[in-house]
């Protein structure tokens, strides 16, 4: 992962929208790019958040902007971060998919539509919102916190 992929500060959606795969490829590594540009996803129980409980704000790792925070994280056992709501509804937009055979809901940073992971309604879990955001580590970067 390069320097700049982990943006102090959010990239404009202009300038997000503007660059291409080759510079995309150039800014992130060959796993971030095949998950944040790609729509990949990481394998279960191994990115760096999955079990993460440090307070802070996650960010999108493409472009710095913050989209969720670690007070609405929870431990949904599937390996992968769960959150139960974004920061806000527009850091975040929605798209159906209908690969792989079952619907699922695909998140995208709103600001540079990087693929953060997928939402699912209806699990059960003990959470304000029965949402489980199942996220990708490689999508984003935590900013702990200051304490």
């Amino acid at each position: 992962m390069s320097d700049e992929s982990v943006n102090q500060s959010a990239t404009s959606p202009d300038e997000a929208a503007a660059r291409s795969d080759v510079q995309w490829q150039q800014i992130l590594s060959p796993e971030e790019f095949h998950v944040l540009r790609q729509a990949g996803t990481e394998r279960p129980f191994t990115g760096e958040y999955w079990d993460t409980t440090t307070e802070g704000v996650y960010s999108c790792r493409a472009c710095g902007s913050e989209l969720f925070a670690s007070t609405t994280k929870f431990d949904a056992g599937c390996g992968w971060p769960s959150f139960f709501a974004p920061l806000a509804e527009d850091r975040v937009r929605y798209i159906s998919d209908e690969s792989l055979g079952m619907k699922r809901v695909e998140v995208r940073c709103a600001n540079c539509d990087s693929h953060m992971g997928h939402v699912f309604e209806g699990e059960g879990f003990k959470t304000p919102t029965d949402l489980r955001y199942c996220m990708n580590s490689l999508s984003l970067t935590l900013r702990p916190a200051q304490g």
